[in-house]
């Protein structure tokens, strides 16, 4: 099974990859990333690796191996 895996050094906190997950398995993490904008968080159990916030990120911040 594929994985999900966030480069949170790039995030910018814009949250489209929130906005467009289907089973709800991003959020925001309610933490500050080095740039100073709050990242996000996954929740594997949730995420079925449909690539929706990998296509909708413009950071390139998700891959999914």
């Amino acid at each position: 099974m594929s994985k999900i895996v966030l480069s949170l050094e790039r995030c910018k906190g814009c949250h489209l990859c929130v906005s467009v997950c289907p089973t709800k398995a991003l959020t925001p993490s309610g933490e500050l990333g080095e740039k100073g904008y709050e990242t996000v968080r996954v929740d594997e159990e949730k995420c079925v690796q449909c690539g929706s916030c990998y296509r909708m990120c413009p950071d390139y911040v998700i891959e999914i191996l």
